[in-house]
């Protein structure tokens, strides 16, 4: 063995931190941004957020001494399009992060959900004015902490006794006779149906509650006895069964129709989740343009007072070493926060030269498109397209839509050329739509309609895309 030193020549990719931090800020979605923006703020006492018509700090600048000789803030454009590393930090990204308006619609209904009373408050309300027992009140409340969201009991009567008794065998017998007269109280509360543990007695609760009729009596046989040939469309047993005509079924199953199998869903906390578009597409000129959405941009730049402390102290040690590497932090994140709305707008933009016939006539006229198509365009990677169409959205007169919405496989045509996925999806759609209920379009019919069209599509294929639709099958679309 010996020692020697030898020279090695090699290529390898390094990831910057700022190479690293742009990639990650690409694949957030705006309303991750932000909260990645307020993390930064709090973290960093170089970075504010730049309020209108305040001066704008120019890093590479002498400090100024009094308000009169700071930098004017630029015009938006300007500021848009200036570069380099140490000019432009006072980036004019409109934000979204300002006061809400008072009359705002959705702050309005934000409140109103918020004020809404839940289920258990509205049954507890109902209980307060019963006159029963304390006893019986208590097992009625019990009851009402048992039931779900939907307003059903899944647990079994038994089940519920063994949580308050263990094993002695009388007292459990006389519980499940007290919790069965408790339930029969709270099915008689409002909304009709409540306190149900099973569809069928639901809906059998809430027919109760309606006048006496022939259609009830239909109504009542039916749900009691052929729920399962009702749903299955199976008229014909059900008629035989009951002794009916068709406009008598037809009355007892719009009667039905009308009753609310999920009757505990409307006191149910809705998570509303907005949508903030990062792109807006308008027609200018017969021209489909994508614009950036100014209010999901953030506005930020580098707080003035900090920046000048910095400067006086410029090649000192201690503090203003911590605030250079601040200052460097605060200038990438501004830098990459431009570079991820520029890529987006590319991307947008390239989707839109591509879709233009959607635009135009809606899904029908949607073409095939690949991440690659794109990516050779804006001359980036299929794996950056790919982060920037996650979680992105483009509002147009038409929707809001993810930019990944665009993007779809294609099935070949008699022609030799290729129909999008999501055409041929809205093909579907319509020819279902346009239907004779009494006499459904099969699989196999909508395929040689499609073929009749010039698309080649086979009979699963279209199962598949009407599946994914939400349709069901012929039988179920039959109507009487």
């Amino acid at each position: 063995m010996r020692q020697g030193l030898q020279l090695r020549l090699s290529q390898h990719l390094a990831l910057t931190p700022q190479l690293q931090q742009s990639i990650r800020l690409l694949q957030l979605s705006t309303l991750e941004l932000n909260a990645e923006i307020d993390q930064a703020l709090q973290d960093n006492p170089l970075l504010e957020r730049d309020e209108p018509g305040e001066p704008v700090f120019n890093p590479g600048a002498e400090p100024a001494t009094t308000a009169q000789s700071a930098t004017p803030a630029e015009p938006e454009e300007r500021q848009e399009a200036r570069g380099g590393d140490d000019e432009g930090w006072g980036m004019d990204f409109s934000g979204s992060h300002g006061q809400r308006d008072p009359n705002d619609d959705d702050l309005d209904s934000g409140e109103s959900q918020a004020a809404s009373t839940s289920l258990r408050e509205h049954l507890g309300t109902q209980l307060a004015m019963t006159q029963l027992p304390d006893r019986e009140r208590a097992l009625v409340s019990f009851l009402i902490e048992a039931l779900n969201d939907d307003g059903y009991l899944t647990q079994p009567l038994d089940e519920l006794v063994s949580l308050l008794v263990n094993d002695d065998d009388e007292m459990r017998e006389t519980l499940l006779d007290e919790l069965g007269i408790a339930l029969c109280h709270l099915q008689n509360f409002d909304p009709p149906g409540i306190a149900a543990r099973s569809a069928q007695e639901c809906l059998t609760l809430q027919l109760k509650t309606l006048p006496d009729s022939a259609e009830r009596a239909h109504a009542l046989t039916v749900v009691g006895e052929h729920l399962d040939h009702l749903a299955a469309r199976d008229f014909a047993r059900i008629k035989k069964a009951l002794g009916c005509d068709d406009d008598e079924l037809r009355a007892a199953q719009r009667l039905i129709l009308s009753l609310n199998p999920r009757p505990g869903a409307q006191y149910a906390a809705i998570d509303t989740r907005y949508v903030v578009p990062d792109v807006a597409v308008r027609k200018v000129h017969d021209q489909w343009l994508a614009s950036l959405n100014r209010e999901a941009m953030p506005r930020l730049r580098i707080n003035r007072l900090y920046a000048d402390i910095l400067n006086r102290h410029r090649g000192g040690n201690g503090s203003s070493s911590g605030l250079a590497s601040q200052l460097q932090e605060a200038k990438w994140l501004i830098k990459n926060v431009q570079q991820r709305f520029d890529t987006i707008l590319r991307v947008s933009q390239a989707i839109v030269d591509r879709q233009r016939a959607f635009f135009d006539h809606g899904e029908v006229a949607m073409r095939p498109l690949t991440l690659r198509e794109i990516a050779e365009t804006v001359q980036l990677h299929e794996s950056t397209i790919s982060r920037v169409t996650t979680q992105k959205y483009l509002a147009s007169p038409r929707g809001i839509f993810e930019l990944k919405y665009f993007f779809g496989s294609h099935v070949a045509t008699d022609t030799g050329g290729a129909a999008s996925s999501t055409a041929i999806r809205a093909l579907i759609k319509q020819l279902v739509g346009a239907e004779d209920g009494k006499k459904p379009l099969s699989d196999s019919r909508l395929a040689d309609i499609l073929g009749e069209q010039g698309i080649v599509v086979a009979r699963r294929t279209v199962a598949k895309y009407r599946e994914l639709l939400g349709i069901p099958p012929v039988n179920l679309r039959k109507v009487l």
